[in-house]
């Protein structure tokens, strides 16, 4: 039984959950648009593309290739301010805004107006999903932190990525900190991809949301909600 003075969490994952999009595009979108940094894209692709095919090929995980790719991306506003920054994550931000899951959006706001704690836990910068969290009304937030040093990004990540494990872990760090008590055991969690998995774990109540055939098929071994539920065959 949960003491009575907690609270039950509904924790979302973002790119493919409540987006059918991806953050990543509408960042680096911003700087082909303004024609900045393309050594760093070109860079940035002869780097990760070889993880690309070797997840492909069922070498390396899901995780394995996403963790680079998200912690990569502090180069793009290396040397930025603080500043000059802010234009990034609003044109991110915004450039969400055709993406959005209305279905999965209603699901948020329903957990918010049930006065659930409602929590974003994406591998995206953090700058980045505090600016969608203010979007969609949320206050909680975890993702990947960029390293700042005297009021400029230095093009490098911190560790630990906000991916796989570290996801659920991270979430948990954060509430505790803030003084929470979460009854996990009833709480919710949504997310897209197999890299997930611990943070649909990490509540009572999981639901792959608009997954793909691996994550389904684990789903559906462990009684995971679906959504959009499966149609019987």
């Amino acid at each position: 039984m949960a003491d009575r003075n907690s609270v039950r969490a509904a924790f979302f994952d973002v790119d493919g959950t409540l987006t059918s999009g991806r953050t990543w595009k509408g960042f680096m979108e911003y700087f082909r648009q303004n024609h900045l940094r393309r050594s760093t894209h070109y860079l940035y692709m002869a780097y990760h593309y070889p993880l690309y095919f070797l997840k492909k090929l069922g070498l390396i995980s899901e995780g394995r290739f996403r963790a680079p790719w998200a912690a990569n991306m502090a180069w793009f506003v290396g040397g930025y301010s603080l500043e000059q920054a802010e234009q990034v994550w609003d044109f991110s931000v915004d450039y969400l805004d055709r993406y959005w899951r209305p279905d999965m959006i209603g699901i948020l706001d329903e957990h918010r107006h049930n006065g659930d704690l409602v929590m974003l836990v994406s591998s995206s910068p953090e700058p980045l999903l505090c600016k969608t969290a203010q979007k969609l009304g949320v206050d909680h937030f975890v993702g990947t932190k960029f390293e700042i040093k005297d009021g400029f990004y230095t093009g490098r990540s911190l560790k630990p990525t906000c991916i796989e494990g570290y996801k659920a872990s991270m979430a948990r760090d954060y509430l505790a900190g803030k003084g929470f008590q979460v009854d996990y055991g009833g709480s919710y969690s949504y997310a897209d991809s197999i890299a997930d998995l611990h943070m649909l774990k990490m509540a009572g109540n999981p639901t792959a949301v608009y997954a793909d055939e691996s994550l389904i098929e684990i789903a559906n071994q462990n009684g995971w909600k679906t959504y959009p539920p499966q149609e019987n065959t």
